[in-house]
């Protein structure tokens, strides 16, 4: 519990404050579940006691935990178009929320949790998988408790903030046998996966260098956890920057050898008085192929670009959830946007129910955050780092 300890000590946040008020209610006696009530929740909560769920109940469930910007706008709405697993199940802090959720998506009482309900969800069989979406130093924490209570498990990225964690974490999912996968949702998106193909089977010869950048401009309200540097591990490269160390990874097929690395001004210092505003660096790879990347909380930017020995690619944007757009030296590469989320969640599912192997693992977040770790280490000291996986 040293992550929520650490919450309550820095009320600053509105996150926390959510939590704050989920905690004072269970205080009061007062249970989550209580304060969800509507006829179409009783008839889910009817329907699901007498065992009609149906083919839905074929699907494996999804619980998510947190219920935040990206779950309530990505992943719930994905998960109302996959086809190997559903919403089964909610975990959060806000009495609110789950009134909300339950209401909208028929969730049973019994699927409700809140974080000090969190590990009876051991006992619920309808929930097979854990979507953990909380802010990235708690991811480890409720992987780690999840595992415990018998779920297969999704870390959003980052896997978490320190390479301990996310060994921690590898190491609790294989006592408890159970499947580990991060949220790397780009692993299933058409243009992406177009781009593997081009570097790693080099289709216009072997890669020489490659670009990747993603940023956007943080505005409104600095009191936010993505600014909290215990909250988040650091900056934009946390956030952003990994989907560059990523696309450079997997345009290669290989993973870096060193690495170099720049902090940018701090010109809000409002915004960035605990985490970068930006930072740039560049990434050596096996072969002589270099990756400069660049990340930033203060413009907008959105590419992913290769070039190689007869030919070159572009993704612009890249890393979005719709909208990526693709073309190469021989011309658009006209492939279709699809709902990354749900294939995403899907493919975890299929490899739970045929017992396969996911394509995005917790080594391979393992493997990333120990990427980051060497970017900040080069920026701190200013030298080229090694980067040992």
């Amino acid at each position: 519990m040293k992550h929520l300890n650490y919450l309550f000590r820095h009320n600053r946040r509105k996150f926390l404050k959510d939590i704050s008020l989920a905690f004072g209610a269970t205080a009061l006696g007062m249970p989550l579940v209580s304060m969800a009530t509507g006829p179409a929740a009783g008839a889910a909560e009817k329907e699901q006691q007498a065992g009609q769920w149906g083919t839905r109940k074929r699907k494996l469930g999804i619980a998510l935990v947190g219920l935040g910007n990206y779950a309530t706008n990505q992943l719930a709405p994905a998960l109302q178009e996959t086809e190997k697993c559903y919403l089964a199940g909610i975990v959060t802090g806000t009495p609110s929320k789950a009134a909300a959720w339950k209401r909208k998506y028929n969730i049973p009482d019994q699927n409700i949790y809140n974080y000090e309900t969190y590990d009876q969800i051991a006992d619920n069989p309808d929930i097979d998988i854990i979507y953990v979406v909380l802010p990235n130093a708690m991811h480890a924490e409720y992987t780690v408790r999840g595992a415990q209570a018998g779920k297969h498990m999704i870390s959003e990225k980052p896997m978490a903030t320190s390479v301990a964690d996310c060994q921690r974490m590898i190491e609790a999912c294989n006592k408890s046998n159970v499947k580990l996968s991060i949220g790397y949702r780009l692993h299933f998106e058409p243009h992406n996966l177009r781009v593997m193909e081009l570097g790693q089977q080099q289709v216009y010869g072997p890669v020489q260098r490659i670009e990747a950048a993603d940023s956007f401009v943080m505005s409104g309200n600095p009191d936010r956890w993505r600014l909290d540097k215990k909250l988040a591990g650091g900056g934009p490269l946390m956030d952003l920057g990994i989907y560059c160390v990523q696309g450079a990874i997997y345009t290669m097929g290989q993973t870096p050898t060193a690495v170099t690395a720049k902090f940018g001004e701090v010109t809000r210092p409002d915004f960035f008085d605990e985490v970068e505003q930006s930072i740039d660096w560049q990434m050596e790879f096996p072969n002589g192929a270099v990756a400069d990347c660049t990340t930033s909380y203060n413009k907008d930017q959105n590419l992913l670009y290769g070039k190689a020995d007869k030919g070159w690619w572009r993704l612009q944007p890249a890393y979005s959830y719709s909208g990526i757009q693709g073309e190469t030296s021989a011309g658009p590469m006209n492939l279709s946007n699809v709902n990354q989320q749900a294939r995403q969640m899907d493919a975890f599912a299929e490899c739970i129910l045929e017992n396969k192997t996911t394509r995005v693992p917790g080594e391979m977040g393992l493997r990333d955050v120990r990427i980051l770790e060497a970017i900040y280490e080069a920026a701190r000291t200013g030298k080229r780092v090694e980067i040992k996986v």
